[in-house]
């Protein structure tokens, strides 16, 4: 039985967003067992089988994106894009991205009219993935909702000095996002950091960002912690039959 997490944000109610967990699918270790990615060797049949049964909670069969921690955004509207991001404002076209550490970012508006979901690692953070999804959306700061799914946690993402520098050279507050942990190396808090550049364009009601990827073991996947590992999937779309 699939294990999903119901973003905990006040959306629409037209607007419906699940991240799965990878509980409740039929992978074989080490990807056991809801693995939704089809580029990290895992058994091709397998992964179609988990993707059916995913399938089976949407409207749609989502959009899947070939991710390449860039900023590019798509139209939810045809698969296999190489993208990091994809919108719609079309009623049961299902957006989705994959992650096993990188930041899930889902966005709507309170209207109910537009959702996007984001991949948001720190390459795609720091070169305004964020801020593109923003100006593709084209909403007012204060009419835009943002809910922070699973990701590396602060105490487990270590850096260096040019991943402090890439957002510090853009945002000099972004230092409070980092933690000294020796000599050249920094624990970066990627939440706070998404926060951050949101909150530098005006909008502030965003939610999530309690979970740690890296230590909870039992509910995700994570490429820090295990390297050879499956991928969840966080999606959403607009409900056709409301």
């Amino acid at each position: 039985m699939l294990k999903l997490i119901t973003p905990n944000w006040p959306a629409p109610s037209k607007v419906k967003a699940y991240t799965t967990t990878r509980q409740g699918g039929h992978s074989q270790a080490p990807y056991d067992s809801l693995n939704l990615g089809d580029h990290v060797d895992d058994d091709p049949k397998t992964v179609a089988t988990n993707r059916a049964t995913l399938r089976q909670l949407l409207p749609a069969e989502p959009v899947w994106l070939k991710q390449v921690h860039s900023t590019k955004i798509v139209t939810a509207n045809t698969s296999n894009c190489t993208a990091d991001a994809a919108m719609t404002t079309e009623l049961n076209k299902v957006c989705v991205v994959l992650t096993a550490d990188c930041l899930p970012v889902l966005f709507c508006d309170r209207a109910g009219t537009t959702v996007a979901a984001v991949h948001a690692g720190w390459r795609g953070l720091a070169d305004g993935i964020l801020e593109a999804t923003l100006q593709r959306l084209n909403k007012a700061p204060e009419d835009i909702l943002v809910w922070l799914g699973p990701a590396i946690g602060p105490q487990a993402f270590e850096v260096g000095e040019e991943v402090r520098d890439a957002f510090t050279d853009y945002l000099p507050q972004a230092i409070k996002a980092f933690k000294a942990n020796g000599e050249g190396h920094w624990l970066a808090d990627l939440y706070l950091l998404a926060r951050q550049r949101l909150a530098h364009h005006g909008v502030t009601n965003v939610f999530g960002g309690e979970f740690c990827t890296y230590t909870d073991a039992e509910r995700f996947y994570s490429y820090r912690r295990d390297k050879i590992t499956g991928r969840m999937a966080s999606l959403i779309w607009l409900n056709g039959k409301e």
